[in-house]
């Protein structure tokens, strides 16, 4: 492996096992805060570190504005500190009442949630009535990914009037997460994500004018975080994650996302010779995130010519020509394709600074439920 990976004494190492870089995540800590030119700019998902630590650095570069998807990372931020805090999830069933209970918990805490339901927006305003408290409510917007929200329009105008005149809620501006432009030509993402910026900047404006209060727009995820940076509007946050760690994929689909460096990898060993031509890793299933097609969930830089032919829970078959250079014990380090799911697999992660272990960062948010 090149230097940045370098590791000084793998055999204290357990396999499979997440290793995290730390002088490559603050660098690319860094690198996000020069992208959206200063620190107030930025409201960066925790989904995909799950970590005190990790939090604890974003903190200690200025940035105080923290997004989260579980209330296990809302928790895990305030337990450092964060005190303004968004969760983009819809408050639907026992979470009304888990809302409330966080309020109760961490009172100095400025919390906000997405909502697209007329429902459980009442809902979530008589819970905070009955608790006494206040939550901040962010619209979410469907600009195209069909996943959640509601697209723009009257029937968005109307539940923003709802958030805005119900008790309980403070209406916190817009969610605009854009995760189906992925166009690998920059110039492409850049035309997309202005048309669409451009229907939602015509919205919130008509909204403006009827006297509703705006504060923000929490806009995109990695890919279109540079997109978003560009532009010079007040409203705009810039909510990207996976560019925290960073993965294979995003540097194989996005050049222009090659200023950030893979920081999280997964360290495993060869368990097996079973052939001339195969070598078997225990990179698992259960050790790398599954998502992404059988054969391309990892990059081994490692076996450079190496065919994923077989995946299973605990092992990984690799064919390559070279088989016969490993043995059973050698380990190498393996860049997940996507870098997110994978953090919630391992309870800690292993911390390498300049070859040598100096921490294990515990992955707090990996759980559903901590006390909350």
């Amino acid at each position: 492996m090149s230097p940045p990976y370098h590791i000084h004494h793998p055999d204290q190492i357990l396999s499979p096992q997440l290793v995290v870089f730390r002088p490559l995540v603050r660098k690319n800590l860094e690198t996000m805060i020069q992208i959206a030119g200063k620190p107030d700019r930025l409201r960066p998902h925790c989904k995909t570190h799950k970590m005190p630590a990790v939090a604890k650095m974003v903190e200690d570069l200025g940035v105080h504005k923290h997004k989260a998807a579980t209330f296990a990372e809302v928790e895990m931020l305030a337990e450092v500190g964060a005190r303004d805090i968004f969760l983009a999830y819809n408050m639907v069933g026992p979470s009304v009442q888990r809302a409330a209970n966080c309020l109760k918990k961490y009172p100095g805490m400025k919390l906000s949630v997405t909502a697209d339901d007329p429902t459980w927006i009442a809902r979530l305003g008589e819970a905070m009535v009955d608790a006494g408290a206040e939550i901040g409510v962010v619209l979410d917007i469907n600009p195209g990914r069909d996943r959640t929200g509601v697209p723009v329009g009257r029937s968005a105008e109307a539940l923003y009037q709802q958030i805005a005149e119900t008790s309980g809620l403070r209406p916190e501006g817009l969610h605009l997460y854009d995760g189906h432009q992925h166009q690998r030509d920059l110039a492409e993402r850049v035309a997309a994500v202005e048309q669409e910026w451009q229907k939602v900047r015509m919205f919130v404006d008509g909204l403006k004018r009827r006297g509703f209060l705006i504060p923000r727009v929490i806009c995109g995820g990695t890919p279109t975080f540079p997109v978003y940076a560009r532009m010079d509007d007040p409203l705009i946050e810039l909510s990207p994650g996976t560019c925290i760690f960073h993965d294979a994929g995003y540097n194989e689909n996005f050049p222009d996302l090659d200023v950030f460096t893979p920081a999280a990898l997964i360290f495993t060993r060869v368990v097996s010779r079973p052939t001339e031509n195969r070598v078997t890793l225990d990179c698992g299933t259960k050790a790398v995130a599954s998502d992404p097609p059988m054969g391309s969930r990892v990059v081994l830089p490692g076996i450079p010519d190496g065919k994923q032919v077989l995946q299973n829970e605990e092992h990984l078959v690799v064919e390559t020509t070279e088989a016969d250079q490993f043995r059973p014990g050698d380990w190498m380090l393996a860049i997940p394709r996507h870098v997110c799911p994978g953090t919630a697999l391992y309870q800690e992660a292993v911390v390498i600074d300049d070859g040598d272990i100096v921490d294990r960062w515990p992955v707090v948010a990996r759980d559903r439920y901590l006390t909350i």
